[in-house]
């Protein structure tokens, strides 16, 4: 099978059916046609300088530019984990909590696949690195930023059952055993049901787009497992983070639950 090379035309063709969707959310009054255009030109463009800068980066190979390419990986997820909380903590602890335990959760998992399966030479190739690193933190971003949210919510929700769980005798972390409990699971949850239903339900992105290259279906799926085990590898190690370090910053060494440290709840 050789290689499709797509248009121009062809993509703007396939952009019709986003600006069928902004008519019928007009016809129905939903109110999402105009968001739903800024957010397909965003993603044009974005895409589009990354694959400008890809391929700049892949002639280059550079381990010092890869770095700096990851590192502006990880600082826009953080970002965008942060922005999707409903409630969050003052001050920069809540996008520091994200963008850390993604930074150490992305970087570990993405080297070890590298290193221990791929076996890229050298292994900072960015041609193999950055796709890898940049579906880790897509997934990982995810759990972090549910597992974050309902953490915090459940705090919130639930503190006259934690300081009661405190004033029988309960330290902090059996008072909040349940809610990271909840605030983990809720993490965990999107990367099961994308691993439950791969194949049957849906065919990844991934194994799609090599057997659309003409990479042979087996070979595809070998990769595509490879890829959903570091995913689930990574969310969970994020989640896990996360949650642990924003259950820290939720309570002190006076064994005191501090609400007082999250910012006001976003208006809706």
């Amino acid at each position: 099978m050789n290689f499709i090379e797509l248009s121009y035309w062809d993509i703007a063709l396939a952009s019709l059916l986003l600006f069928f969707n902004a008519g019928l959310s007009l016809a129905f009054r939903l109110g999402l046609g105009q968001r739903m255009l800024i957010a397909g030109t965003r993603m044009a463009v974005q895409l589009t300088m990354v694959g400008l800068v890809l391929k700049a980066l892949f002639a280059l190979s550079s381990p010092l530019f890869t770095g700096l390419a990851a590192l502006v990986m990880v600082l826009f997820a953080g970002r965008e984990a942060s922005a999707r909380q409903d409630r969050r903590f003052k001050g920069l602890w809540s996008y520091g909590i994200g963008t850390g335990s993604m930074m150490a959760a992305g970087l570990i998992v993405t080297v070890f696949g590298l290193t221990t399966q791929i076996h890229a030479d050298p292994w900072y190739d960015p041609r193999f690195a950055l796709p890898i690193l940049g579906m880790i933190l897509g997934n990982t971003m995810n759990g972090v930023s549910l597992g974050l949210d309902r953490l915090i919510s459940g705090a919130v929700q639930q503190r006259g059952a934690i300081e009661a769980r405190l004033m029988l005798g309960a330290n902090m972390k059996l008072a909040m055993r349940g809610v990271m409990r909840d605030a983990i699971r809720a993490g965990m949850i999107p990367i099961i049901n994308s691993m439950s239903a791969a194949g049957l339900v849906s065919l990844p992105g991934m194994m799609t787009g090599q057997i659309l290259a003409g990479v042979a279906p087996v070979e595809a799926v070998k990769y595509q497992i490879l890829i959903i085990f570091l995913i689930a590898g990574g969310t969970g190690l994020g989640t896990f983070v996360a949650v642990i370090a924003a259950s820290r910053r939720l309570t002190d060494e006076r064994q005191r639950l501090r609400l007082d440290r999250l910012a006001a709840k976003k208006a809706a």
